[in-house]
Parts: structure tokens; C-alpha cells; sequence
């Protein structure tokens, strides 16, 4: 990730927009003309096939880049990026964006993201291939309850110039029970289940498209657990 400063650098060299939830912010197929600086918000990326099924590859939130990979090899967007929740993002046309990289001497950072995030693919195959599915699941979720701290983070800088004190529950907005289901590779049932595990251990709540998270220790156990 960015610097603060370069982050808010960055920030103003563009247009700040807004996404409603579950509305397309990257279209997967359309060129790579801007990329995008999420700075408020929850979003999936995911791989359509040409059969319609839908592969989950990740969860993104405040800090994070969007489109950059196709910005820079000039090609067509090889993934979706959908709003989980109500989204704030700065568009960055490309080739604003690549001179702003060059002129600040960007490329080793966003080399290292780039490995960051390679890095954190292979750990996810990897977990899909050995580790229970309760274990998934509570990782996929100590993984959102991070992004959702992050955006927190950046609201209280915003209003108050700190990182503000710790929150009590975690509240994970957006999903549906289908994607989380796809994030661990399960089926929805099978998700149903180990959330009804994790609920009957006190470690979370779940209502409509919501999931409240009461006791992060208990999560970071089933986590840990690999088999």
C-alpha cells in the first residue's frame, strides 16, 4: 500500500465518484483507459467465464488500486470489480496516472504490491487446498473485518486527523450467502453451515446480507485450526 502522503497525493489527480452498492466499477473486457483509487467502501473482484460462472479472486477496500494492471500493460481488464457496499473511488485517467508514477518514482512500490497481491493469491489456492472449511471461512472474514478497520481508519483521519480508538463488533455489510460461498470454494449450503458453527461458538451473528462479528479471538482460533 501507499504512503499516506503519496496516497493523498495520488488522490488529487483525479475525479472522486461514487458507486452504488453491487453496481460495476471495473467492467472485465472494457480497454484500461483510468484505473481507480477506492478510498471508501467494500468491493469484490471476480472472473467471468464465457459459461457464466463466476471465480472469486479477491476483496478490495479503501487504499487499494483498481484497473492499474491493464493501465500499464494496455490491455483489456481481465477481471470485474463490483461495489459490496456503497463505494467512493478517485478516477485517475492512464496516462495522468503513469506520469504521476514516473515523475514520484512509484515503480518498486507498485511492484511490490503487485507481489503483495500475487503473494496473497497463493496463499488463498493454497488454503482452498488444505485447510478445513471452517478454517477458510473465518480467515475470509478476519480478512474483510481488515478492510473494513482500514476504511474505518480513514474516516477518523479524515474528521479528526487520528486513527481514532478501537470499536467494539464488527459489522460485514454486502454479502450474500452465494459469495461467500464462492470466496472459500463451497457451496452456499456448505457456507450456511460453517457459519451456523461459528455463530453456535459466539463468535459472530448473522442477519439478511450482514455478519456481526462478537468476539475476534474466538474467530482468529477456528482460523488457526488446519484439520
Amino acid at each position: 500500500m501507499l504512503s499516506d502522503d503519496v496516497w493523498a497525493e495520488l488522490r488529487g489527480q483525479g475525479r472522486s465518484r461514487s458507486f452504488p452498492e453491487r453496481s460495476v466499477l471495473l467492467r472485465q473486457g472494457a480497454p484500461g483507459t483510468h484505473l481507480l483509487a477506492l478510498t471508501t467502501g467494500l468491493a469484490k473482484v471476480v472472473f467471468r467465464e464465457p459459461t457464466g460462472a463466476v471465480t472469486w479472486l479477491a476483496f478490495r477496500g479503501p487504499g487499494d488500486l483498481l484497473g492499474e494492471v491493464s493501465v500499464f500493460n494496455g490491455t483489456e481488464r481481465t477481471a470485474e470489480v463490483v461495489a459490496l457496499t456503497p463505494c467512493t473511488a478517485v478516477v485517475l485517467e492512464a496516462e495522468r496516472f503513469v506520469r504521476f508514477v514516473q515523475e514520484r518514482g512509484l515503480v518498486v512500490d507498485l511492484m511490490r504490491q503487485a507481489l503483495d497481491r500475487l503473494r496473497e493469491s497463493d496463499a488463498h489456492r493454497t488454503e482452498l487446498r488444505t485447510l478445513p472449511l471452517v478454517a477458510r471461512l473465518a480467515r475470509t472474514l478476519l480478512r474483510l473485518a481488515e478492510l473494513t478497520a482500514t476504511e474505518a481508519a480513514s474516516t477518523d483521519r479524515d474528521s479528526s486527523g487520528d486513527r481514532g480508538s478501537s470499536r467494539g463488533p464488527v459489522r460485514l455489510t454486502g454479502l450474500n450467502q452465494e459469495e461467500i460461498a464462492q470466496a472459500i470454494g463451497v457451496t452456499r449450503n456448505a457456507a450456511i453451515t460453517g457459519l451456523r458453527r461459528l455463530r453456535a461458538d459466539g463468535a459472530l451473528e448473522t442477519a439478511r446480507r450482514m455478519i456481526v462479528i462478537r468476539d475476534m479471538d474466538a474467530l482468529r482460533y477456528w482460523a488457526s485450526v488446519e484439520g
